[in-house]
């Protein structure tokens, strides 16, 4: 297939990788080096993307042409049901600041990223990018859900208001290495990780995991969404938010089976019905980015071992 026209240069731009740190922002980061983009990064102890004036300050410091809104405050089904101002707030500032201080600094090219949590709750699958706003959020993720609606109508308004080329991008779960490994607060693919190789090493006999197991979700390691990051911020222009994924899915039990056979775990898995699922199924429908010539291109054995070892590595590490 062929791909989109490009439409903007990434080697020798300077581009701004808000959060580069994290895991999404330092797979952006290394993927855009890789193109020959001169990567701009700055640290929390320089800039608090909360703070207006620091972020302002910086951007009129360092002049990027571009700017990838990849900082963000995450977390898991717990994390976002416990923190909901935290999840608002901070999501709020940071995807204002970055935007608005890009447009001030006339930066013309920007790229924010979000989540597939955007949409509803009863979304059909696989869910096309017009089911936004069509019916009530998944309540236990709805504030970071909320955050970040606003970022994308944020470069939407931009865009028609001042003539910005601000992008939006809607990436499925992610995995990989980077992941904010936490006993209570991590996504589903790290939190299994841990618990599971913490269950392996120690002997135990069971592993209960949250819900029913009968979810299914969509995966994508970040090498992927970094891969297709580089690809719109060249070839995408458009007022749309587009959705990045691999268009397929798979059961939660089926996913804690894998981490269970690649951690080396041969107890028994339970489930604790008490606590929430979320929603049953949600699988991205990719077919605008796929019109446009890209596709994932990591299979997820292959990236699920791959975050283990770096787990084991970073583990390793801290010893």
């Amino acid at each position: 297939m062929a791909e989109a026209p490009e439409v903007f240069a990434l080697r020798g731009a300077r581009v701004y990788v808000s959060g580069h740190r994290g895991m999404v922002g330092s797979a952006c980061a290394r993927r855009l080096a890789a193109a020959g983009a001169e990567v701009l990064t700055a640290d929390r102890a320089q800039v608090d993307l909360r703070r207006q004036d620091q972020v302002e300050a910086f951007m009129a410091a360092a002049r990027p042409d571009a700017v990838v809104v990849a900082a963000a405050r995450v977390g898991g089904i717990l994390a976002n049901d416990t923190l909901p101002a935290e999840f608002l707030y901070d999501n709020l500032m940071i995807e204002a600041n970055l935007i608005e201080a890009a447009h001030r600094c006339d930066v013309n090219r920007l790229l924010f990223l979000g989540s597939s949590c955007i949409y509803p709750k009863r979304a059909a699958n696989p869910i096309a990018e017009d089911a936004l706003l069509t019916g009530p959020l998944e309540p236990t993720n709805q504030w970071y859900a909320i955050a970040k609606i606003a970022g994308i109508k944020l470069c939407q308004a931009y865009r028609r208001q001042y003539g910005r080329d601000y992008i939006a991008a809607m990436p499925c779960n992610l995995y990989g290495p980077g992941d904010y490994f936490h006993p209570e607060h991590s996504h589903v693919i790290p939190a299994l990780l841990q618990r599971f190789h913490a269950a392996a090493r120690a002997g135990t006999e069971v592993v209960t995991c949250w819900g029913s197991g009968k979810p299914r979700r969509e995966f994508m390691h970040v090498d992927d969404l970094a891969d297709a990051c580089a690809f719109l911020l060249a070839r995408y222009s458009g007022e749309g938010h587009l959705n990045i994924g691999t268009g397929s899915d798979i059961s939660i039990a089926e996913l804690a089976r894998h981490v269970a056979r690649i951690t080396g775990f041969a107890g028994r898995i339970a489930w604790d019905q008490a606590k929430p699922d979320g929603t049953l199924l949600k699988r991205m429908d990719v077919s605008r980015i796929a019109a446009l010539g890209w596709q994932a291109r990591i299979g997820f054995d292959e990236g699920l071992a791959g975050t283990y070892r770096w787990f084991l590595d970073q583990t390793s590490l801290r010893r």
